[in-house]
């Protein structure tokens, strides 16, 4: 009698076998088509500018050598990535665009594209010696403007595809867009720093749930050649040998 018993309970135990794994399998397929539409925003600070340009940032404060050479070094690392890049956003002010110039070279597929949402301003912070002297208008306009570049682009793949977009723009903009991202106070941007040509990826599911998946990721850079906000050195600068 044992025997037909046992031979009954291996049977039962493998269809209950073959049954979860199909039902593996079906999950992981709803999951799969769940997450296709998936946006990935790589967010990339300027490269090092020139500081002592008195001109505008719309004419002026080009990128130096030293930047020129960070650009390259992020360009390099994002087409090292095993994605295809779906677009390329940067700010209007000249630092930001010539950042993105020289990585377009290695996308030349992409066009450039520019907006005025994304440049450097400072939005509202704790720190008082920040705020002493800036204008209420300005504070403003900064948050206004960056509100509106987050409801534009830190959205959903509209098409329902995988989409990878390179935003090129400034480490106030990057750090005020992460405090949204993590949905903490907007007023606390001013406790991260960010390097030039640092790279931040946030990851936007079809259902608009975002993720913070790198911040300032500044690998690509060797530690010689990097600069970061509030630490910035004069003295580094990229030269040739005479």
């Amino acid at each position: 009698m044992r025997k037909p018993i046992i031979r009954s309970l291996i049977l039962v135990s493998a269809t209950l076998i073959v049954f979860g794994a199909n039902c593996t399998n079906l999950f992981a397929q709803e999951n799969n088509t769940k997450t296709k539409g998936v946006r990935t925003l790589y967010l990339i600070r300027h490269g090092q500018y020139d500081h002592d340009d008195d001109r505008s940032s719309d004419i002026g404060k080009a990128l130096v050598p030293l930047g020129i050479a960070q650009s390259k070094l992020v360009a390099n690392r994002l087409k090292s990535l095993p994605v295809k890049m779906s677009s390329l956003i940067s700010s209007t002010m000249t630092r930001a665009r010539q950042t993105a110039m020289i990585i377009n070279q290695d996308f030349p597929e992409l066009e450039l594209q520019q907006t005025r949402l994304i440049r450097e301003c400072t939005p509202p912070t704790w720190r008082k010696d920040v705020m002493d002297g800036e204008e209420p208008e300005k504070l403003q306009k900064c948050t206004d403007d960056l509100d509106a570049a987050f409801s534009k682009y830190f959205i959903p793949s509209t098409d329902k595809e995988d989409r990878n977009d390179i935003i090129v723009c400034h480490g106030n903009v990057i750090r005020y867009f992460v405090t949204k991202v993590l949905k903490v106070e907007t007023m606390s941007w001013l406790r991260m720093t960010t390097g030039n040509c640092g790279l931040t990826v946030v990851s936007i599911k079809p259902n608009g749930s975002m993720k913070l998946i790198s911040f300032n990721d500044m690998g690509h850079i060797p530690s010689n050649l990097r600069t970061v906000s509030g630490f910035e050195s004069k003295s580094k600068e990229l030269v040739l040998p005479e």
